[in-house]
């Protein structure tokens, strides 16, 4: 799998409008063109090379973060076809709705947190000088229907530790796609340099615990009556992995 943490650029100026989109999840292009403070037609050309490598995409005068650099994997499974990618733009609601419905059926604050973070900064992407975040998504005729996520901090103490939620919906489970996005976030976190990575999940939730322990991960500690649940005080279990 060919992992590449930054893409490259044919100029500082493409470098650095690319890092101001990513850096602020979205932008306008007005404004990035006072930020960038480049003649108008050298803009423009910088920008339409960003967009042609699928560095940058717009709509309606809004510049974001396209499709990030990693492999696209297809997996037949038999009943359809499974692609992993790295999730987009696009894929905003998709990703809300399906953090949602796997939050539904089991207990997993941080995923719920994550979902309506997502919806207080309305980007999939966001990367600043304190923390960052990666998104794998697994699609089946283009909509969403799972997802691996890394959050990363750039603080130097823990930038080598980073948080890891996965979640499939319950009408594809079964498949090994769980499975894939996991492993697919344990490899991003290993070619980028990653010592450890860890997943706090309710006591109460059985599968999110036996998943991960079949998969290798360990409980490093127990976090006592850390949460309130339906009235209850409820445990974290604090699951981490070795890379």
């Amino acid at each position: 799998m060919d992992v590449r943490e930054r893409p490259a650029f044919s100029s500082d100026a493409s470098k650095r409008m690319y890092e101001y989109v990513e850096r602020h999840g979205t932008a306008e292009r007005h404004k990035l063109l006072d930020i960038v403070s480049l003649p108008a037609e050298e803009f423009r050309t910088h920008l339409e090379e960003l967009k042609d490598d699928g560095y940058l995409e717009e709509e309606g005068g809004t510049l974001r973060i396209a499709l990030e650099f990693g492999a696209i994997e297809k997996h037949d499974v038999g009943e359809f076809t499974v692609t992993v990618r790295p999730a987009r733009q696009q894929d905003f609601d998709g990703l809300i709705d399906t953090i949602r419905d796997v939050t539904s059926e089991e207990t997993y604050v941080v995923a719920e947190t994550i979902a309506e973070q997502l919806l207080y900064e309305n980007a999939v992407t966001r990367h600043n000088a304190v923390e960052s975040r990666r998104f794998f998504v697994a699609t089946v005729d283009g909509e969403v229907v799972g997802w691996t996520h890394l959050d990363l901090h750039q603080i130097d103490p823990v930038r080598e530790v980073a948080q890891q939620t996965v979640g499939v919906r319950e009408a594809y489970r079964g498949h090994g796609i769980g499975s894939t996005l996991l492993q697919r976030g344990v490899e991003w976190a290993e070619a980028n340099g990653y010592r450890k990575l860890y997943n706090s999940i309710p006591v109460v939730n059985d599968t999110a615990l036996e998943f991960l322990t079949a998969h290798g991960w360990d409980t490093e500690a127990i976090r006592k009556d850390h949460y309130t649940i339906d009235g209850e005080h409820v445990d974290e279990v604090m699951m981490a992995y070795e890379l």
